[in-house]
């Protein structure tokens, strides 16, 4: 069994390094909370809407580069960016939902996954859709740390996902690889279905006991 401390040692090598340029593509909720967060935390952020022009140079200009627009606007999104995501670290924070708002996918696989698939050059990390944009700025509710969930097949750009969730105040939780994000975003539809289904409203979030 691996100890926190080994854990997280790789997080702290990077937490000596200068810190990522960071691109948002969109502009809503999630988009502006983590340019709020992540700025509040000392990154220089980019972000843009859907001028496809602005969505390229974000995607060039950035170190990780966050795609926070619907599900339904991934396809284009990745027309827009190019070959300029070419070996960038891409965080999909997008919900699996189809226009019913239930889970577009089966679970042989996920939107993170066929996401890689049309970015063979990029590194894709699932992370951030588990939590309501109104707690993405600081990470918590009520001055308690959520869980930052992350699953990717490349760990340095894993761990420099992690780092972005503990500067903005999540405790980062390393998910494993892509393969585990079939289970991030069934549980990001749990948190939904919670918040707005079983009406507990968005002031809730997902802690991991370790």
């Amino acid at each position: 069994m691996t100890s926190r401390a080994t854990a997280t040692e790789p997080l702290r090598q990077t937490r000596a390094a200068a810190k990522s340029r960071v691109g948002i593509i969109g502009q809503g909720h999630v988009g502006t909370a983590l340019s709020h967060g992540l700025s509040r935390a000392g990154y220089a952020v980019r972000t843009t809407g859907r001028k496809p022009a602005e969505v390229r140079d974000v995607a060039s200009w950035g170190d990780i580069v966050i795609l926070a627009v619907p599900f339904s606007e991934l396809d284009a999104t990745v027309r827009e960016m190019g070959d300029a995501i070419d070996g960038k670290t891409v965080v999909d924070v997008t919900n699996t939902l189809n226009q019913k708002h239930e889970l577009a996918l089966n679970l042989s696989t996920s939107g993170a996954e066929e996401l890689r698939h049309k970015l063979p050059r990029a590194k894709v990390v699932k992370a951030f859709n588990t939590v309501f944009a109104e707690n993405m700025e600081t990470g918590s509710v009520d001055g308690s740390s959520l869980s930052l969930l992350a699953a990717g097949n490349d760990g340095p750009a894993k761990h420099s996902v992690l780092e972005l969730g503990r500067d903005l105040g999540f405790d980062p939780v390393d998910a494993g690889t892509l393969h585990n994000a079939r289970w991030l975003e069934t549980l990001g539809y749990l948190n939904i279905q919670l918040g707005y289904g079983q009406k507990m409203g968005t002031h809730i979030g997902f802690k991991l006991v370790h």
